[in-house]
């Protein structure tokens, strides 16, 4: 599973210039779910992005997490965080997960997230979607449940 995390201000998601989804402050989780992720993929995850300390303290230092700051999740599904460039210039996503299964992950996430107390808010899986957010920092980093990023 991989993400690409942005701490925001605010954030929201359109689809045919419908809003679906909006935030204020939070993160914004372009979430890929990888062929053969299982449910350690989703555990890791789901333990980051809840305890992942990229709010400033009252030092301005990143020591706080969403959780503690009361912030919300803005949920994207993006399978071409999965795509492979190295050999041509057409990418390969033969490492995303198939459909399906990608989108029972993505809702799992979600249902995860909700759980431990966050107000996520979400795209739809498979849409063209329009996401607009102002980045505070800004702070946007790369998460691998498999460890691929460092």
């Amino acid at each position: 599973m991989r993400a690409v995390v942005q701490r925001v201000s605010s954030a929201e998601v359109r689809i045919d210039r419908e809003v679906v989804g909006s935030i204020g402050n939070g993160l914004v989780v372009l979430l890929a779910v990888g062929s053969g992720d299982g449910p350690d993929d989703l555990a890791f995850m789901t333990r980051k992005l809840v305890g992942l300390r990229i709010f400033n303290d009252s030092d301005g230092k990143l020591n706080l997490s969403v959780a503690d700051v009361g912030a919300e999740i803005l949920l994207i599904s993006q399978f071409t965080l999965y795509g492979d460039c190295r050999k041509g210039n057409r990418p390969s996503f033969t490492r995303a997960a198939p459909p399906a299964e990608a989108d029972e992950t993505y809702q799992k996430l979600a249902e995860e997230l909700r759980a431990r107390g966050l107000r996520v808010a979400t795209g739809r899986f498979r849409a063209m979607m329009s996401v607009s957010l102002v980045n505070e920092g800004p702070v946007t980093l790369v998460i691998d449940s498999k460890k691929e990023f460092h």
